[in-house]
């Protein structure tokens, strides 16, 4: 079973004068603005970079449930955070590296949550989909 979903973008103008757009399929984003100095100045707006770290961060939460319902863990809560880094490549840039912030709680053997957590870290779609190094910083509450 093949599951696609999409997201679309418009961009007008050069790459530091001009303004651009993100939409999801779902209506959740719709025509959200975006432009270089929202990505590179820290503007507010939103970037790329924080879509990849917001998707990151759902896509290992709801990993990291499974694997935990799976592991017998119950009355599970995920709280996670991803931060993103691209850094200057050449003449280009790279996202070198996504740091994964997630505080779990659930009744369970902690042995098995790390376990669970180290597992949805390289697991879960998203992490599978970067090319960058992934590090987990987990709390287990």
């Amino acid at each position: 079973m093949m599951i696609t979903k999409s997201g679309s973008a418009q961009w007008q103008g050069g790459l530091k004068d001009g303004k651009g757009s993100v939409s999801s399929e779902s209506g959740a984003l719709s025509e959200q603005p975006y432009g270089f100095n929202t990505r590179f100045e820290g503007k507010p707006g939103t970037n790329p970079e924080e879509l990849i770290g917001a998707a990151h961060a759902a896509c290992f939460s709801m990993a990291l449930s499974k694997a935990l319902e799976e592991a017998g863990v119950t009355d599970v809560s995920v709280k996670t955070t991803s931060k993103i880094s691209m850094d200057k490549d050449g003449e280009g840039f790279s996202i070198t590296k996504a740091a994964l912030t997630s505080t779990v709680s659930g009744n369970g053997d902690r042995d098995t949550i790390q376990q669970a957590a180290d597992g949805a870290k390289v697991g879960c779609p998203v992490s599978k989909l970067l090319k960058a190094e992934i590090t987990l910083d987990l709390t287990i509450s």
